[in-house]
């Protein structure tokens, strides 16, 4: 299919929600119709009936438009038959599957030809009628096409090229290329006998007779510029209802639904209007949101909960209790930032610091370090003095090695370094 209306996000999302039906009609149920119905089901239907080059889908604009509106809109495709009594009596029977009985029909080209002879066979089903480029009389029709008797007998390229003809193929607006686009789109889906069907009740010389609908209930939208309908056809239309009432478009060639959607939508509105069809209003119960009720508090989970965020807290009565001095509290302190476990250090009280370092035998002894190649002497001094250092007030803690106790077992060797002066030094540590 062209690209164009077909790839619109419009058209997509009308397939995508609005499904495609089938009823069977006749005996044999050989023979269906393919209809869109969408709308509330309570609304008396606008039927939309297309003419030789169109199908059921070209009215999706007025489906996805008036629907939301309250209407409901039936768009249908008729299946082939041969003769416009044929028509009546199939179009009938749809509507009897249907469960409709009185409709309001807007009908293009030979669509409305069959929606006047519609209503002239059965009166009471129509309430009113929506005419677009349509005529009263196909007698030219059938003068312009000397081998209509062999319509049936055609192959379906040469019916297809003869409808082609009749569409305008010089360069057009946007809208209305996209409109003949889209048209021409369906028309390849339409097989030999659809096709066939169409041409042969375009021609089959017919006139609409009277009818038994006031014209105050039809009204008349024709396009003003080019159309494949003849000027003077569309003449005949407006003479024979002249209380209709007429909606001029001046442009939107043969498919004005398509490329005049918006006119066309409100002129229908307004139709629906005039002829007594209000719109459904659907409303839609809002969820009601009950707010929780209020949880039910625990006065003594509540006392439980404040006892413990509160913090522990030590008065200086129950310290003198436990015999517990200010030097000692300040050692306690000391020892939790600073443990004493990993060190061979010994604490002192005194009066003028609080902790004196004294020097206690190493962990390591004699034996160790000699296998680790270190002297007992001054090296072993300097290496526990380094982990020492003093803080501001005067007093010794411990800089703890985070490696633990194993933090010994990594001393490297001694190695040689050379001082700025030159001379080399010897030593188990880099100075």
């Amino acid at each position: 299919m062209p690209e164009g209306m077909s790839g619109s996000g419009d058209y997509v999302h009308f397939k995508a929600h609005v499904p495609l039906h089938h009823i069977p009609v006749g005996s044999n149920g050989f023979k269906q119709w393919r209809y869109y119905d969408y709308g509330p089901k309570s609304v008396a239907p606008l039927v939309c009936l297309s003419g030789v080059a169109g199908t059921a889908d070209v009215f999706y604009k007025q489906i996805l438009n008036l629907c939301l509106k309250g209407y409901r809109v039936i768009a249908a495709d008729a299946p082939p038959v041969w003769t416009h009594q044929e028509w009546v009596s199939s179009f009938e029977k749809f509507l009897d599957a249907l469960g409709v009985h009185h409709v309001h029909l807007y009908g293009t080209s030979l669509g409305g030809f069959l929606a006047q002879m519609f209503a002239q066979y059965r009166p009471r089903r129509v309430k009113s009628l929506l005419l677009s480029n349509s005529f009263v009389d196909n007698h030219a029709f059938q003068a312009s096409m000397s081998w209509s008797a062999l319509i049936s007998w055609t192959p379906e390229f040469i019916l297809k090229r003869y409808i082609l003809t009749g569409i305008r193929d010089d360069p057009q607006e946007p809208q209305i290329a996209d409109s003949i686009d889209f048209v021409v789109g369906q028309l390849e889906t339409l097989s030999r006998e659809e096709l066939a069907s169409r041409l042969t009740l375009n021609t089959q010389p017919a006139t609409v007779g009277q009818l038994g609908l006031a014209d105050s209930s039809i009204t008349i939208m024709d396009t003003n510029d080019y159309c494949a309908i003849p000027t003077f056809l569309k003449d005949q239309v407006g003479a024979r209802y002249p209380g209709a009432r007429r909606a001029l478009l001046k442009s939107g060639g043969d498919f004005p639904f398509l490329s005049r959607a918006d006119e066309v939508n409100l002129h229908a509105q307004l139709h629906l209007r005039r002829a007594g069809v209000e719109g459904a209003v659907q409303i839609v119960p809002q969820p009601v949101v009950k707010a929780p009720p209020p949880k039910q508090r625990n006065p003594s989970f509540e006392e439980e909960r404040k006892g413990e965020d509160k913090p522990p807290t030590t008065s200086s009565e129950d310290l003198k209790k436990k015999g517990i001095s200010g030097n000692t509290l300040r050692r306690l302190s000391t020892d939790s930032l600073f443990p004493s476990s990993l060190s061979g250090v010994k604490e002192t009280k005194n009066e003028d610091r609080s902790i004196i370092i004294s020097e206690e035998p190493s962990p390591l002894d004699n034996l160790d370090v000699k296998k680790k190649g270190l002297n007992a002497g001054s090296s072993m001094k300097r290496l526990n003095s380094g982990n020492l250092f003093m803080s501001n007030n005067g007093s010794f803690h411990r800089n703890v090695d985070p490696l633990g106790p194993l933090g010994n077992d990594l001393l490297v060797s001694p190695r040689v370094f050379m001082r700025p002066n030159g001379s080399a030094s010897s030593s188990a540590v880099e100075p």
